[in-house]
C-alpha cells in the first residue's frame, strides 16, 4: 500500500509514524461498542493478541490506543500499510476516507525527520579506541583488558532498593552465582548517566531485570532503561527483558509491558519457585 501523493511503500513506514491526533480518532471511531462494525477488538485479532490480553484491554480508558502501543512495542510487522490493510480488510472504509489524509501527512512529516537524522555510521568495535566512556564504567573494569560482563542489569526506582538487596542475596550470594549490574553499586561516577546506561545494557549485559512498583512508573531513568532494551529485542524474541513484580500496586502495570511474562513475587503459593525461575532465565545463553 503506498502513501497517496508519493510512491512510499507504507508497509515499510512503522507505526511510530502516526502522531497522537490521528491515534485519537482512530479511537474514537473503533472504541465505541457497535454491532453493526467491526470495533477495536477485531483490530486486536487482526494483530495476533490472544484472548486473556483483549479482556484486559477492555478496562482500559482508551483500549485502541493501547492495541497499537502494545503492537509496536511486540512486533517488527507493526506498520501504517499493515494497519491500513488490517481496516480495509475490516471494512471500516469510513476510517480509511476520514483519516487518509492526516495520515499520510504524519507519514509525510516522518520521512521528513527520518531525512534530517545525521548519517549514522555501524561502528566496529575492534577499531573503536579505549576511551574512559566506553572502558572504566564499573568496579571491576580492566583497562587492559575486556570489559566487565553481566548476566544482567537491574533496573529499578530507589524506593525499591531493598527488593535489590534481596535479589543480589539470592541470585548471587547463592550456588546460582549469577553477576548483576546494579547501578548505584556497580558504576563508577563521573560519566553520562544515558551513555552509560545505554553501553551496560546494549553490550555487557545479556539480560534486563525490571523491578515494577508505582514508583517505577514515575522514575524517567527506568521508563528509558525499558523503552531501549525493548528497542534491542522487538516482540521479546530473545528474552531479553524480565518483569518482576515483588509487591501490590495500585497503578496499573505498564501497559509496554503486559506481553511479556512476569516474574510475580506477591503470590504466596508461587513464591517458592520465584528465584528458582528468575535464576533459570537468567543462567540462559
Amino acid at each position: 500500500m503506498a502513501c497517496a501523493d508519493s510512491k512510499v511503500d507504507l508497509c515499510t513506514v512503522p507505526l511510530t509514524a502516526l502522531n497522537v491526533t490521528v491515534r485519537t480518532r482512530l479511537g474514537l471511531f473503533l472504541n465505541p461498542r457497535t454491532a453493526v462494525a467491526s470495533d477495536w477488538k477485531a483490530l486486536a485479532e487482526k494483530v495476533d493478541f490472544g484472548y486473556l490480553e483483549i479482556k484486559n484491554f477492555e478496562a482500559r480508558l482508551n483500549p485502541t490506543a493501547v492495541v497499537l502501543d502494545e503492537w509496536q512495542a511486540r512486533s517488527k510487522d507493526a506498520t501504517v500499510g499493515k494497519l491500513l490493510g488490517i481496516l480495509e480488510k475490516l471494512e471500516r472504509n469510513d476510517i480509511l476516507e476520514d483519516l487518509r489524509s492526516a495520515i499520510d501527512e504524519d507519514v509525510r512529516r516522518y520521512l521528513e525527520r527520518m531525512a534530517n537524522l545525521p548519517l549514522q555510521v555501524h561502528i566496529v568495535d575492534s577499531c573503536v579506541p579505549r576511551t574512559p566512556e566506553r572502558h572504566g564504567l564499573t568496579l571491576e573494569d580492566n583497562l587492559e583488558g575486556a570489559p566487565e560482563l553481566f548476566d544482567a542489569f537491574i533496573c529499578y526506582c530507589q524506593s525499591d532498593f531493598e527488593f535489590v538487596h534481596e535479589m543480589i542475596r539470592e541470585l548471587e550470594q547463592t550456588d546460582y552465582r549469577l553477576k548483576l549490574c546494579v547501578f548505584d553499586r556497580d558504576v563508577l561516577p563521573g560519566s553520562c548517566v544515558w551513555t552509560i546506561t545505554s553501553e551496560l545494557i546494549e553490550k555487557r549485559c545479556k539480560r534486563m531485570v525490571v523491578v515494577i512498583s508505582d514508583e517505577y512508573l514515575d522514575s524517567d531513568a527506568c521508563d528509558f532503561q525499558t523503552k531501549f532494551a525493548l528497542s534491542l529485542c522487538p516482540g521479546a524474541q530473545q528474552k531479553r527483558l524480565i518483569p518482576v513484580k515483588y509487591k501490590l500496586m495500585k497503578k496499573p502495570f505498564p501497559s509496554i509491558l503486559r506481553f511479556l511474562t512476569v516474574c510475580d513475587y506477591t503470590r504466596p503459593f508461587t513464591q517458592a519457585w520465584f528465584w528458582g525461575r528468575l535464576a533459570k532465565v537468567l543462567s540462559l545463553p
